[in-house]
């Protein structure tokens, strides 16, 4: 496992165009390649973004034709694309599973995660969501080990709850990602604060990928995509009205040293009663 490695997380404005976004998603990580990145995040329903409905409606088996495209991609530049998400159309239902795919640097399909917590909330004179109306909830939490450390997966809304992000700690993972579709309302109170409280928490770095803009449904995304260190600094952040690539570079020997010097996770104590 390499000590030090360059990853980038991508932030861009989806619609239902897949086309289109599948395109831009592309030339976006060829950018990052041009930079050195070794592994590449896209953000959640990077290719559709729309309605649950109209998500569901262009909903693909996977593999499919996005991940084939990003697979042919991997295996061209040798890289890992974490492919954010995409909903994934099952066999014997009507709704879908919002599923992340980890490609590894020979364009195989290295892990599949299936979001667990999905957004329903209602928020008066705001906006309302039922994602499990349309969407059926994972049931496995996801790690795997890669060259660059060890990966943990989550999707948006799995933020809020940090049980998975321990669990992930309790088995090593370095590096979680955190595709999104986070909404400018409940982001601009709670995003950062929570990504930092993640990284904290579990001394592992943090990289969401975030959806930016309002697209034709109307719903407004928070941009701000951002890398948490092991300490909680914010390392690098994207602006919330823009396209953007956000390289970092991932020292693991830092987190091994604050895991060290703080050893918090080694001094957990869960008592029943």
């Amino acid at each position: 496992m390499k000590t030090h490695s360059r990853v980038a997380i991508i932030q861009m404005r989806s619609d239902l165009e897949k086309s289109t976004n599948i395109k831009r998603a592309v030339a976006m990580i060829t950018q990052a390649v041009d930079q050195g990145a070794e592994c590449i995040c896209l953000p959640e329903t990077f290719n559709c973004l729309g309605t649950y409905p109209e998500m569901v409606d262009q909903a693909e088996a996977i593999p499919g034709r996005t991940i084939n495209v990003l697979s042919d991609l991997a295996s061209k530049h040798g890289i890992y694309i974490h492919c954010g998400s995409i909903f994934e159309k099952t066999e014997h239902s009507t709704k879908a599973f919002n599923t992340s795919v980890i490609l590894d640097a020979n364009g195989d399909i290295a892990a599949t995660y299936r979001k667990i917590h999905l957004f329903d909330v209602d928020i008066p004179g705001d906006f309302n969501s039922y994602e499990s109306h349309w969407v059926t909830p994972g049931d496995q939490i996801i790690a795997l080990e890669t060259p660059l450390g060890k990966i943990g997966l989550s999707i948006c809304y799995d933020l809020r709850f940090p049980e998975i992000f321990r669990k992930l700690a309790q088995q090593g993972v370095q590096i979680t990602f955190l595709p999104s579709a986070f909404r400018r309302t409940t982001g601009a109170a709670h995003w950062e604060i929570l990504l930092r409280a993640r990284a904290i928490e579990n001394q592992s770095y943090v990289l969401a990928a975030n959806q930016w803009g309002t697209p034709a449904a109307g719903i407004s995304h928070y941009g701000n995509s951002m890398v948490v260190n092991p300490w909680g600094d914010v390392i690098a952040r994207a602006q919330d009205e823009s396209d953007s690539i956000l390289v970092v570079d991932i020292n693991l020997k830092e987190l091994m040293t604050i895991r060290s010097q703080l050893p918090a996770l080694k001094h957990r104590q869960i008592h029943e009663n």
